[in-house]
């Protein structure tokens, strides 16, 4: 099979009429499209859709193979996820590296002198429009958070390092469910296997 042939491809399905279920000063909302399909004008059907500017997550991974993870509550699922640095692409105009470098400041205080793309991932294709660019950061430093405040879930947030290899493990057998966090894991192995890692 070609490489043209297995790739996803933009579309856009006419949509005859729109209305926000919810919209305020935050950054994501809620709408509602009706919308035909091509050539079926009469066909019409609502889909719901979660604007969402996307996101940047970041795999930071020492020299001895740990992997920076934060432990932070969840409200809308209950949970307090083992996860990894991330941050909403808010800034307009900004690339998803820098992004990603504002992050890693902001969430672990950590800088990195490489920086590749492993994956870019829709969440949730069939309700949300959010996509994630996920980075991984070697070349580890601290730097300062600068004048970042922590507030509200990132307040309560836990800081820790673990072994590549046990993460693995726990993204493997349902321990670690976070969608990010076990694609990025999942890339790093199959990418490090290929010898396709860029080499710091």
């Amino acid at each position: 099979m070609d490489t043209e042939s297995l790739a996803d491809r933009p579309a856009s399905w006419p949509v005859s009429r729109t209305r926000d279920l919810h919209r305020d000063g935050w950054i994501v909302a809620l709408r509602e499209d009706v919308v035909t399909r091509p050539g079926h004008p009469d066909d019409e059907f609502k889909r719901i859709s979660l604007e969402h500017p996307g996101a940047v997550v970041i795999l930071a991974v020492d020299d001895e193979e740990r992997v920076l993870c934060l432990r932070q509550y969840r409200h809308t699922t209950q949970r307090e996820f083992v996860e990894l640095p991330a941050g909403l692409r808010d800034a307009v105009g900004e690339p998803p590296v820098e992004t990603a470098k504002r992050e890693l400041r902001e969430e672990a205080e950590l800088a990195a002198t490489s920086w590749q793309l492993l994956l870019s991932t829709f969440a949730s294709a069939g309700i949300s429009e959010e996509s994630h660019d996920i980075f991984l950061a070697r070349g580890l430093s601290t730097a300062a958070r600068g004048d970042f405040a922590m507030v509200h879930e990132e307040a309560e947030m836990e800081v820790f390092w673990a072994p590549i290899a046990d993460l693995l493990d726990a993204v493997l057998d349902g321990r670690v469910r976070q969608g990010p966090l076990a694609q990025a894991v999942l890339a790093y192995d199959v990418l490090k296997r290929r010898g396709a890692l860029e080499s710091v």
